[in-house]
């Protein structure tokens, strides 16, 4: 099987307004997929289709080999799902809540719970209510609830909200974990870019329903521009001098005040000495690397990139 996820020309059509635009994407097998686009791109409608909770207007969705059907409960036993908010029974704990799960799902196994909640890092909550819950921890509560019957597949909208930064860490090492050792698929959205850099092996980016980019994380890494990042006071006599001094033509003025320079022959050292011998004031220069953000940023805003 060469996708564990596929689609053909996913379409979808809300009262007379096409949200998601003949869709392609490609999920390998074992892979993390980070899905990214702006708020309203068509994110949370295409993992809506994949779990079957939307119906498409247009197109087809293969998971396991399989054309997703209004029957393919099999398929759907095999995947665990975390889509927009966490709903769960909110006068009944953490356990109780799972223990309900294991029932619906037909898995047995009731031991793991103990061992999905360790693995979540929802501790010391034995006795509490999920009413009583923090956001961050009902996210924990819906992971712990997604992974109990050791699914194959991972569809997670936007998993890492409501959590700090200690949380979102433990969850970055966890979806590495499942995916490095377990084996299993992700497919995971999230808003922050820098997060789905350093878990994702593949991206798709969706952009006003429509797939504007799929493209593996080693190409973007090999094909990621060096630059220097200049904040100086006065950035269009900077330009000026870069031009007519430097005979630097690779730059971009960003805005008013930050240059980032393409053309990294030239040491900072030498741009540093000209501009202060002409009296711009430097208020920073630095050498940098693009992001997957600079990377996002220009293909959301219609730039063409080569990766």
């Amino acid at each position: 099987m060469a996708f564990i996820v596929k689609t053909n020309q996913l379409t979808k059509v809300y009262e007379g307004n096409e949200v998601v635009s003949s869709v392609n994407i490609h999920v390998k097998k074992g892979e993390i997929y980070g899905f990214l686009g702006p708020n309203g791109a068509g994110k949370t409608t295409v993992m809506k289709m994949l779990t079957n909770l939307a119906k498409p207007t247009n197109g087809d969705i293969e998971i396991f080999g399989e054309k997703l059907t209004n029957h393919s409960y099999e398929v759907l036993k095999r995947m665990g799902t975390i889509i927009e908010y966490p709903i769960f029974y909110e006068k009944l704990t953490a356990h109780e809540n799972l223990e309900l799960h294991c029932e619906y799902m037909g898995y047995y196994n009731k031991n793991e719970i103990g061992h999905v909640l360790d693995l979540v890092k929802l501790i010391n909550v034995e006795g509490k209510k999920v009413r009583d819950f923090s956001l961050g921890m009902k996210q924990r509560l819906g992971i712990a609830r997604a992974i109990l019957t050791k699914p194959e597949l991972l569809i997670l909208d936007e998993p890492i909200n409501g959590l700090d930064p200690v949380g979102i860490r433990e969850l970055r090492q966890l979806f590495k974990m499942l995916s490095k050792e377990y084996g299993i698929t992700i497919i995971v959205s999230s808003h922050i870019l820098a997060e789905i850099e350093q878990i994702a092996d593949t991206i798709g980016v969706i952009n006003n329903g429509k797939l504007i980019a799929e493209v593996s994380m080693e190409q973007i890494s090999h094909n990621q521009a060096d630059f220097i990042e200049l904040i100086v006071s006065d950035g269009k006599k900077a330009a000026f001098l870069l031009d007519s001094q430097l005979k630097i033509a690779n730059f971009k003025c960003i805005d008013e005040h930050c240059i980032r320079i393409y053309d990294t022959s030239i040491s900072q050292k030498v741009i540093s000495k000209t501009l202060i011998e002409h009296d711009i004031e430097i208020e920073e220069i630095t050498r940098k690397t693009s992001s997957l953000e600079d990377y996002f940023m220009k293909l959301i805003n219609g730039g063409k990139v080569h990766a």
